[in-house]
């Protein structure tokens, strides 16, 4: 195999992914290993603490296609699931070191995610292509990316994973 056929998902990898993270505003960094027209989208997602992932859920034209798994590689994540009203109905702590690494979200499940440790890495796979104008369906009653309230709205989340 040579370098253009094979992408190596490794340590350094994970460490410049994590400093364009840690530079970012929005204190997380995809590195997408698909290309945007390819059927399964699959990614590194970044995340430092502080960053702000509105509750969402991906919802599909077909049947099932809006499932969405996490595997963390690196760090540690808190995965949150909502109901309709935004009540928060279930916690998940993934952790790279275990015992719990990874999960998949069912079709139309409202979640967020929680950074519980510096640069941590996950990989993500869903159905694509990806749909930037229909990808997310965002839950109503939470701030909007970048206003105050959603720090707020962070750190309470991240409390409740005791960080």
């Amino acid at each position: 195999m040579t370098a253009s056929v094979l992408q190596l998902i490794d340590q350094d990898l994970f460490d410049q992914v994590a400093g364009r993270a840690r530079k970012s505003e929005r204190q997380r960094m995809n590195f997408n290993l698909h290309q945007e027209s390819d059927l399964v989208q699959r990614f590194l997602n970044v995340l430092q603490p502080g960053t702000y992932v509105r509750p969402h859920r991906h919802c599909r034209e077909g049947t099932g296609e809006g499932f969405e798994c996490f595997v963390v590689l690196q760090g540690s994540i808190g995965v949150l699931l909502f109901d309709d009203n935004g009540l928060c109905i279930q916690k998940q702590r993934l952790d790279a070191a275990g015992p719990v690494r990874g999960l998949q979200l069912a079709e139309g499940t409202f979640h967020s995610l929680v950074a519980l440790a510096d640069d941590s890495v996950i990989f993500e796979l869903k159905q694509g292509p990806y749909q930037p104008l229909a990808d997310k369906d965002f839950l109503s009653g939470f701030p909007l990316e970048g206003q105050l309230e959603s720090v707020q709205q962070e750190t309470q989340w991240r409390r409740l994973f005791d960080v």
